[in-house]
């Protein structure tokens, strides 16, 4: 495990199909209330032990949960910092052919990182149970913000929009120091709203609100720079970005040309996971802006959306198209994004899921000779 040290030619986003015996045990906690939190927990733990094996018999070395103790990608998360609560009501935010389930974040207070935050022991029970590096995606800075509707930030002081940024930055600051003291050296942080504001409905959606969205875009690279500015330097800085994910659905299109200076030279991030697996994504070629250096950049051209298996030589010939514009040494792969944002999963099976992260770690060998070089 000593010679194991991210960023890897392999990876995957984090969170994995949830089985249908966890799903039943959810609705038995939060719906029903007919088994108590230990009994939840304990299923949680067998499932997440079941996704460790996994991701391990696959070939892989970061592991993570699977996010399996999560009912979304991101709000567990959010919800959990004071000063932020999650709000139910009756319409959800529309992806591009049905409705998320209709929780939207509010902000109460001043926003913090508490230090009990539930998934600082989500990621030690990680890595209490696998012999490889284990890892845990959280949302990025900008999900606190661009997730947040104007008329659910309630503090007066957070009108100041330099303030409210600088409070989210110093509660992930916190949060990042937080998993370091617990043992995470490998952090994702999942910064997918660099993407929507590349797409031109988003755009206009927040020029409506009375904001500037290239202005948004340096402001959310200077909220990531500023979180993980005090990083120890063996503590790795992932960083996932796609145009949404709620059960093989999308909310956003548009290549990453207007944010891929600001994300690459900007936010002082490790390594990217991008989408790449359709045309919403656009061309490679925002791939030139990448530095030079010990950056990594992971492109999804395998999806996560559906079943169908990906075959290996068109994915080399992807690659061969990427080196056109960075170099090969700075790549690597993995899936589009995650096989369940949310817990619902995306439309396909637990054994396509398998197939897929196979390939991924097949790829890696074929190309650069294993999943750690």
């Amino acid at each position: 495990m000593s010679e194991l040290k991210p960023p890897f030619r392999a990876d995957h986003v984090g969170s994995l199909l949830r089985t249908t015996e966890l799903k039943h045990a959810r609705n038995k906690h939060f719906n029903e209330e007919s088994i108590s939190a230990d009994e939840l927990k304990e299923i949680e733990n067998k499932e997440i032990i079941n996704n460790i094996k996994m991701q391990e018999n696959a070939g892989l070395v970061a592991i993570t949960d699977g996010e399996a103790r999560r009912s979304f990608w991101h709000y567990d998360f959010m919800g959990s910092l004071s000063g932020l609560d999650l709000v139910e009501r009756d319409e959800g935010v529309q992806f591009a052919t049905m409705k998320l389930r209709p929780i939207f974040p509010t902000i109460t207070d001043t926003l913090d990182f508490p230090r009990d935050h539930p998934m600082l022991s989500h990621y030690q029970y990680v890595a209490e149970n696998t012999k490889m590096i284990p890892k845990i995606s959280i949302p990025g800075p900008s999900s606190c913000h661009f997730r947040t509707a104007l008329t659910d930030i309630h503090p007066e002081k957070y009108k100041d929009l330099d303030l409210l940024c600088t409070d989210i930055s110093k509660a992930y600051k916190k949060a990042v120091k937080a998993f370091y003291d617990v043992g995470c050296r490998y952090l994702q942080m999942d910064d997918i709203f660099f993407a929507y504001l590349c797409d031109p409905k988003h755009r206009q959606a927040k020029k409506d609100e009375g904001m500037d969205p290239d202005d948004l875009i340096k402001r959310y690279a200077k909220m990531m720079y500023e979180a993980i500015a005090e990083r120890p330097k063996d503590m790795i800085i992932g960083m996932h970005l796609c145009r949404g994910n709620f059960r093989s659905t999308h909310a956003a299109e548009g290549a990453y040309d207007l944010a891929a200076d600001a994300v690459f030279n900007m936010t002082d991030v490790d390594v990217f996971f991008m989408e790449y697996d359709t045309q919403r994504a656009g061309g490679l070629e925002p791939l030139r802006l990448l530095a030079k250096g010990k950056q990594r950049v992971l492109p999804g051209f395998i999806t996560t959306k559906t079943g169908e298996l990906e075959k290996l030589d068109d994915l080399k010939r992807k690659f061969e198209e990427a080196a056109q514009f960075v170099d090969m040494d700075q790549l690597g792969i993995a899936p589009q994004c995650g096989f369940s944002s949310t817990e619902e999963g995306n439309d396909l099976s637990i054994d396509d899921q398998k197939r897929k992260l196979d390939l991924v770690v097949k790829v890696a060998e074929s190309i650069w000779g294993g999943v750690n070089t």
